[in-house]
């Protein structure tokens, strides 16, 4: 049984997993260590028993190994900035915290794991991004694990700095390490800045829905509750060392996505009469179709085209294959936004409303 450190415990991806390991694995020590910048909350692990919640960042050493010192076994390393457009205006940030915070808290685990000679078995996970192998071409074969790493944002850069550094206190070291790189994660608990729920809040309330260059930048679609399970099974059965692309299989152009939150807005309002009633200026709400708030605006810099990953590795290896569509995974995730509007309410608002993932 793992006694696991979750960093970024209180963001997106890793309440999904939080909850998901507490559900799975109920008598398993989980303790959560979350700076609450603004993209991690605490009310994300509303409701999850029995976990210990830490409010620090992963590059205070001093916190980190203490908290290992206490019996942790497993860390599974969330903690990011992940933000493509904020790291374009920002890549400080990125820099402190995705590689020296990375660095910090893998300094901490060689001290407590390897350097005190007790010998006890530990895995340290790294949760990275399909981002680091850069972009794709219309009929280029997906990204592998074997993919050179090729990084167009300063976002991306920095996570690949953070996976060499995890491979290099492995080989190094003997740090019993695994890493994940996944495609483009979508579910409930996603700050309103990424391209889903971004764009649903604005159908929901009556502003525009920004589209980057032409709309047809293709993403990989990877429902987050499948991308937990993906992890899980990593630490139950991933070789040490080895890395693992972790994708959805669902290759879908922005334009495509946006289109389809139109028409699931515009539907859920017909089914539903007493949406017009909360949301009163959506378009739906009067009956007209929420596509009238496109609006196509100038791309970002360096914005990648296309993404795609080959995840045969872990299904051939580990038996792990995604359990949601896209249209599942959609209908999941707007249904649970409509259902939590104080959520994404409270959240800090983007950079602007052109600043989508």
């Amino acid at each position: 049984m793992a006694n696991l450190l979750v960093t970024g415990g209180a963001g997106f991806i890793g309440a999904n997993f939080v909850r998901l390991r507490r559900e799975t694995r109920p008598d398993e020590a989980i303790t959560v260590l979350d700076a609450l910048t603004y993209a991690g909350r605490r009310d994300n692990l509303e409701g999850v028993a029995d976990i210990r919640f830490v409010h620090g960042d992963i590059a205070d050493t001093a916190l980190v190994t203490r908290l290992l010192d206490a019996g942790i076994d497993t860390i599974v390393h969330f903690a990011a900035e992940s933000h493509v457009d904020r790291s374009i205006s920002d890549p400080d940030a990125f820099v402190r915290t995705n590689v020296l915070g990375t660095q910090a808290l893998l300094r901490a685990a060689k001290t407590a794991w390897l350097d005190s000679g007790d010998g006890r078995p530990h895995r340290f996970h790294h949760v990275s991004t399909d981002e680091v192998f850069g972009s794709l071409a219309p009929h280029d074969p997906p990204f592998t694990e074997t993919t050179p790493y090729a990084p167009n944002s300063p976002y991306a850069a920095s996570k690949a700095a953070s996976d060499h550094l995890v491979r290099a206190f492995h080989r190094t070291y003997g740090l019993q390490v695994t890493t994940s790189n996944c495609s483009n994660n979508f579910g409930p608990f996603q700050n309103p800045e990424k391209l889903i729920p971004l764009f649903l809040a604005n159908a929901l309330t009556g502003r525009a829905l920004p589209i980057y260059g032409d709309g047809m930048n293709v993403r990989d679609w990877l429902y987050v509750a499948d991308h937990c399970e993906g992890i899980a099974r990593i630490l139950d059965a991933g070789e040490v060392g080895e890395t693992y692309n972790i994708g959805g299989g669902m290759e879908v152009p922005n334009l495509t996505v946006i289109d389809a939150i139109c028409s699931f807005v515009d539907r859920i309002f017909a089914e539903q009469p007493e949406l017009a009633r909360r949301f009163p200026d959506a378009p739906a709400a009067g009956g007209r179709p929420t596509a009238d708030l496109k609006r196509f605006v100038a791309d970002r810099p360096g914005h990648d085209r296309r993404y795609a990953i080959d995840a045969s590795r872990i299904a051939d290896r580990l038996g792990f294959r995604p359990r949601h569509d896209f249209a599942e995974g959609l209908d999941r995730t707007c249904r649970w936004y409509l259902d939590h509007p104080d959520w994404w309410a409270r959240s800090p608002a983007p950079q602007s409303l052109s600043r989508v993932a």
